[in-house]
């Protein structure tokens, strides 16, 4: 045999034993600034080695329970590693059912990242340190300050290089609370999307 031909069995041997990748739906109820930081983790080159990330953007936004109900429907997918559901709180007015939400998805074995009082939080702290409380506005408008957007849209490439920083300072919020006995969704400031960024960046253990 020639060793172009080993060469090209060599190749194929290897694409064979690869890890299938990790598969991962991820339930928005924004249609901005979550799924555009997430579609930028996706196009990170080892995670998009490794991790399939399906969104889906909630039709009927501002109702955490229905994203939790619709993840649930997607579990039975077996080709589905993990499900998980993105949603805020929102000060000063919480989201309804909240609590049932989180009830829910802890029985049915949904993942969630809640950010306390929404995902601008979780934005702001890869640029910055913050302990305060905020209102959803006021987060909003701390956000739209440091990185200097006028909408809700935003560029992932402003804060992914600043991703490990923004969960260190995300778990320094949650272990403050823990300490101060803080319960959910009086958690606020918080922001467990450094959970689900540990997830994503966790190299895929299928064969």
């Amino acid at each position: 045999m020639s060793p172009r031909r080993t060469k090209a069995k060599d190749l194929r041997r290897k694409v064979a034993n690869r890890p299938e990748r990790k598969t991962i739906v991820v339930f928005c109820e924004g249609k901005e600034s979550e799924p555009d930081y997430i579609n930028g983790l996706r196009r990170l080159p080892h995670i998009r080695a490794d991790t399939a990330i399906e969104i889906v953007i909630d039709p009927e936004p501002g109702a955490p329970l229905n994203l939790v109900r619709r993840a649930i429907d997607r579990r039975s997918d077996d080709e589905i590693d993990e499900c998980w559901c993105v949603f805020d709180v929102e000060w000063p007015k919480n989201h309804p059912d909240l609590r049932q939400a989180v009830d829910l998805a802890g029985k049915q074995g949904v993942n969630l990242a809640i950010s306390n009082p929404c995902f601008e939080l979780w934005l702001i702290l890869h640029l910055d340190v913050h302990t305060g409380f905020l209102t959803t506005d006021q987060a909003g408008k701390k956000s739209r300050k440091l990185d200097g957007r006028q909408g809700k849209s935003i560029d992932p490439s402003v804060y992914l290089d600043h991703r490990e920083t923004a969960a260190n300072r995300a778990r320094a919020l949650a272990a403050r609370h823990t300490a101060d006995g803080t319960s959910f969704p009086h958690d606020n400031p918080s922001s467990s999307m450094a959970d689900f960024l540990a997830s994503v960046e966790r190299p895929s253990s299928r064969p």
